[in-house]
């Protein structure tokens, strides 16, 4: 049960999730649609879930790239490490928050969380740096851990990366001393730092299926993000059907799983950039990068205590978000006619039960109706299969 007052047992693995999850969708909500009546096998395509974990990458997998040679965005003004510590800490009952920074290079925010009261872990994965946060750690006591990783390469699906050496979340966080807690409990801890450029949306899409599956970071609760985005990955992040351009199938997944706030927002030329594995030199030559974004948006993304429902699960979030990227794949089409290829359901009974027309079209629908539409099937009595699939998604599973 996933109902409000059970929260998640910690003890839960990602087999547990995916791979026992895949057989729970398959055997026990699905049909193949050969087995269905002639009228309900039309449609745009044969519900088929992409194999899991990391199926929204947009090239392959994004830590084997071979550009390895990706500058560095580092936080050098005191004066916006000051601002985003007013904006990060918690005036309320816990002073010694605990923070990971990811990458935070020279220290500067480090030091200002520090001074703050607020206990850091500090993960950075260019050696150049180690030294000066170790030097960082002596001046400022115990509260100040400093670990040569890569936050945004943390329980990557290839395990055969070399370097940095940690990659496994269990293994860094059991060293941490930090404990899983319960869904329904408070942040157990708080992450900050700059998302990579060239990877922004592969990150995104990486963390998604760890918050929905409560593997990796979220296997400890619901952890919060603050991040500096792009202008453009902010807009997708927060588009809805008011802003049509920028609304995808990433925007519902996170608006539906977080609660996403704007924090700041900050010229790119506030920060200092650095070669990957350089000396401790700006780059002579800003000129080109600088066109790309001329601002970064820092963000906040809290879980939310009321995702995860009797419906919508651990176990088949993937169902979940196979329903909105399938219905995306023709945004402008109604919205009836893909559920005649996702659902046996009666369509326009089930559109009826959401007070929505069967005219509405997939970028009409807001966030929260994606999830309202897909717990109403789930919820469906008159039929003992919920969704469909083609059996090379049995076999795949088998």
């Amino acid at each position: 049960m996933w109902g409000p007052a059970t929260g998640l047992a910690p003890r839960l693995t990602w087999s547990v999730l995916a791979a026992a999850g895949r057989f729970s969708t398959l055997r026990s909500g699905t049909t193949k649609r050969k087995d269905l009546p002639a009228r309900n096998r039309r449609g745009l395509s044969d519900f088929s879930p992409q194999p899991l974990p990391y199926t929204d990458l947009e090239e392959s997998p994004w830590w084997m790239s071979k550009c390895r040679s990706e500058p560095g965005r580092y936080i050098t003004s005191r004066k916006l490490a000051e601002t985003l510590i007013k904006l990060v800490r918690t005036k309320r009952k816990n002073p010694e928050q605990l923070f990971l920074e990811c990458n935070p290079g020279p220290g500067i925010l480090t030091r200002a969380l520090l001074e703050a009261g607020a206990k850091v872990v500090a993960l950075e994965s260019d050696k150049t740096f180690i030294p000066h946060l170790e030097s960082l750690r002596e001046n400022m006591g115990r509260r100040l851990k400093v670990v040569y990783c890569d936050f945004f390469k943390m329980d990557p699906d290839n395990c055969t990366i070399a370097k940095p050496p940690v990659y496994v979340s269990n293994e860094l966080f059991k060293d941490l001393g930090i404990r899983a807690v319960s869904w329904k409990a408070g942040i157990p801890l708080k992450i900050v730092g700059i998302l990579p450029f060239r990877s922004e949306r592969n990150i995104l899409w990486k963390l998604l299926y760890d918050l929905y599956s409560c593997t990796s970071i979220y296997k400890y609760g619901r952890v919060e993000l603050n991040m500096f985005v792009s202008e453009k990955e902010y807009q997708n992040l927060t588009a809805g059907p008011k802003n049509p351009n920028f609304y995808q199938a990433l925007s519902v997944l996170w608006q539906v799983a977080c609660d996403v706030k704007l924090l700041h927002v900050e010229p790119w030329s506030s920060f200092d950039i650095y070669p990957q594995n350089g000396q401790l030199e700006k780059l002579k030559h800003r000129e080109p990068l600088e066109p790309i974004q001329q601002n970064l948006y820092f963000i906040q993304m809290t879980p939310r205590k009321t995702l995860f429902t009797e419906q919508l699960t651990p176990v088949n979030y993937d169902v979940f978000f196979h329903m909105v990227k399938h219905c995306f794949g023709k945004r402008n089409a109604k919205l009836v006619d893909h559920l005649h290829s996702l659902s046996p359901v009666d369509a326009k009974h089930i559109l009826r039960q959401i007070r929505k027309n069967e005219n509405v079209k997939t970028i009409n629908m807001y966030p929260r109706n994606f999830k309202q539409l897909f717990q109403t099937i789930q919820c469906s009595e008159d039929y003992a299969h919920k969704w469909l699939c083609n059996e090379n998604l049995e076999d795949s599973a088998m």
